[in-house]
């Protein structure tokens, strides 16, 4: 005759249950989210520890200055992304945004080609921190301090 597990056994036994459980169940959601992740890249970084190519990535820097070309398709746009040290060659085909220029911020998100190109499925472009709206571009800091005020 065998003797079933005592009660305090049996609470233990579960709880170690559980806790392999949980402990599972996260190694299995940080592996299957490990190739969801998108690193941030500057020039430096890519051109020195260059991303696989498969993998989803960001690329930060400045445009340089007379870099962006538009295919004839009208959509490709073309340019050259740096940061003091290096410089990526980007291919973007869509419509860029509006604060897109040359000498301007920007991150594209995409993967890096074979041929060192970085191909871009998406651009974020940054605006500077002296942004001023048009309706009080010229506007004195005064006039401009009493049109916030109005507002608020």
């Amino acid at each position: 005759m065998s003797s079933p597990l005592k009660a305090k056994h049996q609470r233990l036994v579960l709880v170690l249950i559980a806790l392999v459980a949980l402990i599972g169940a996260g190694l299995l959601a940080a592996w299957s989210l490990r190739n969801q992740a998108s690193f941030f890249y500057l020039p430096t970084q890519m051109q020195d520890d260059p991303p696989a190519l498969d993998r989803a990535v960001r690329l930060g820097g400045m445009v340089e200055t007379g870099s962006i070309k538009t295919a004839a398709d009208g959509v490709t746009v073309r340019f050259v992304v740096g940061d003091g040290k290096a410089r990526i060659p980007v291919e973007f085909k869509g419509i860029v945004p509006d604060l897109f220029k040359e000498n301007s911020g920007v991150v594209a998100e995409g993967k890096r080609r074979a041929d060192g190109t970085f191909v871009a499925d998406n651009l974020l472009a940054k605006h500077d921190e002296k942004y001023v709206p048009r309706e009080m571009k010229d506007m004195t800091e005064a006039q401009a301090r009493q049109a916030v005020e109005k507002t608020e």
